[in-house]
């Protein structure tokens, strides 16, 4: 009984694993308004953190914030240790974190491996004094950009014209072109939006295999899905953190039920 007590003493003292991107007291203001309210996040390598909320809650202005793309009023950003808070956009993009949008954003025009191929030599070392040499005929974003969209189950459609994929697809796309970055840290800001059942199950099967090497952080609105991907849950209301936790624990926090997913569709 001493050994078994001793045992598990230890195994309840070992250090849990460090987070892959942490956040401490972040805080965004426009003038008066906090959008933004000492947001506290730890993003862990082997899960999907889902970040839930209302319109107006703070969760695109939260993502814009880790991605660099906006700058937090206070607060600290760190991957894996290291403060990136200050850290602009493209230099954290090339430090590992990517992230996907809420509009589409790929390129209509060109191919889907071309798509791919321009996010890959975002993140590949640019050779600027090669300027006779052509983009496409460039080995490691090619190579990339093929693994990428064969992970996002898109390889056997290379060669098709982008703008002509379904919506779904182009949704893959995106992840894709995430994933050719070659990123730690997934920040994915509605990946289900206007999908049919058939395209969901099919992005939630790749969010699932996704999570096994990346952190990710995924802010939707598709309740349903949320509960069945999500490892974590983050509630927000009106910039600020109202629970955090299992989606058992969240499914009947009070709090929650109140301000967000009301009585009715929690019992659903």
């Amino acid at each position: 009984m001493a050994d078994t007590a001793a045992a598990v003493s230890t195994a309840s003292a070992a250090p849990l694993v460090a987070p892959k991107l942490s956040v401490r007291g972040l805080t965004r203001m426009f003038g008066g308004l906090i959008a933004v309210n000492g947001v506290d996040l730890d993003l862990h390598v082997g899960e999907v953190h889902a970040v839930i909320g209302t319109n107006g809650a703070g969760k695109s202005t939260l993502i814009n914030m880790l991605s660099g793309e906006m700058a937090a009023s206070s607060g600290d950003i760190r991957l894996d240790g290291r403060e990136v808070t200050r850290m602009p956009q493209p230099q954290r993009a090339r430090a590992g974190i990517g992230r996907s949008y809420q509009r589409t954003t790929i390129f209509p025009e060109f191919s889907v491996l071309e798509n791919c191929r321009l996010a890959a030599q975002a993140q590949a070392h640019p050779r600027p004094w090669r300027i006779w040499e052509s983009a496409g005929r460039c080995r490691l974003s090619n190579e990339r950009a093929r693994v990428a969209l064969e992970r996002a189950g898109l390889l056997a459609h290379q060669h098709v014209q982008a703008g002509s994929l379904s919506h779904g697809a182009k949704r893959q796309l995106e992840v894709a072109m995430c994933l050719a970055t070659r990123p730690q840290v997934l920040l994915l800001d509605e990946p289900l939006a206007g999908m049919g059942a058939e395209e969901t199950e099919r992005m939630l099967g790749l969010l699932q295999e996704l999570k096994a090497g990346h952190a990710v952080l995924l802010v939707e609105h598709d309740m349903d899905a949320v509960f069945r991907i999500a490892d974590r849950i983050t509630v927000m209301v009106n910039g600020s953190v109202v629970a955090s936790g299992t989606p058992d624990a969240i499914r009947v926090d009070p709090v929650v039920r109140t301000a967000y997913l009301g009585e009715e569709q929690m019992h659903g």
